[in-house]
């Protein structure tokens, strides 16, 4: 187990789901936390309770990733209140699935691009910026691009430029000891447009067919992945995309 005591993270889009799970899993391991969510008022103040009674020290703050500006005021807001940034993880993500690309329009395109491509491009430069020597900074993508899969076109690629941007910039700063790595999740039960997954959905069914356990993935099991990027393990692992899937390919 980790030991983040005395550390700050900030995770963008941590009001619930995979956000969350990794939020609290920070604040278990001893770091204070910045909650970050776009509307979910009720959901980031009840996190932000979840994380106090683990007992380290956690803040709520509004911010829209597609806007340059209110992701400068989320970096601001956390140096004023805790000093310092040691790990980001840009997680904030909107997602359309089953959708043939002859499908998808115009006002998809922009929204997915400018929450996954531009949010994600534009905190993961601010993270560079502004956290602290020997940070940590992670990206929580999609297994939607690791393979072509009907249904996906629009939102796997609007998660595909990150990747790539993230083995950029392991290299561009590399030099202050900070380390940038992605992760790769499945499909995972209980967020994204898997909140309220019935059991007889396709996709738990599919589940059943992956290699390890059967099933769909879980929040926890991308806070464990999270908590290794954190740590001091994974001090000499960058410009690295790993897939938490189960055993499966995708």
């Amino acid at each position: 187990m980790s030991d983040l005591t005395g550390r700050t993270a900030l995770v963008t889009g941590s009001a619930r789901g995979v956000g969350k799970a990794v939020a609290l899993r920070y604040a278990s391991l001893g770091a204070n936390v910045v909650v970050n969510y776009s509307g979910d008022t009720t959901n980031a103040e009840r996190t932000v309770e979840e994380i106090r009674a683990l007992g380290v020290e956690a803040i709520a703050v509004r911010a829209d990733v597609s806007r340059v500006e209110e992701i400068d005021r989320l970096f601001a807001e956390a140096a004023d209140r805790f000093g310092r940034v040691d790990i980001v993880v840009a997680n904030a993500g909107v997602e359309i699935i089953d959708q043939p690309m002859l499908e998808a329009t115009e006002k998809d395109f922009d929204r997915l691009y400018a929450i996954n491509a531009k949010g994600t491009f534009f905190t993961l430069q601010r993270a560079a910026m502004h956290i602290a020597d020997n940070g940590r900074i992670i990206y929580i993508g999609s297994s939607t691009t690791c393979n072509a899969f009907p249904g996906v076109g629009l939102y796997g690629s609007s998660k595909m430029g990150a990747r790539y941007l993230v083995q950029v910039l392991a290299m561009e700063v590399g030099n202050r000891g900070i380390t940038v790595n992605t992760i790769l999740p499945t499909t995972i039960e209980g967020a994204g447009v898997f909140t309220d997954i019935a059991d007889d959905d396709p996709y738990q069914q599919m589940s059943r067919a992956r290699p390890l356990g059967g099933r769909m993935g879980r929040p926890d099991d991308v806070a464990d992945a999270a908590e290794y990027f954190a740590g001091p393990l994974a001090s000499w692992v960058s410009g690295q995309a790993l897939l938490v899937s189960g055993g499966a390919q995708q």
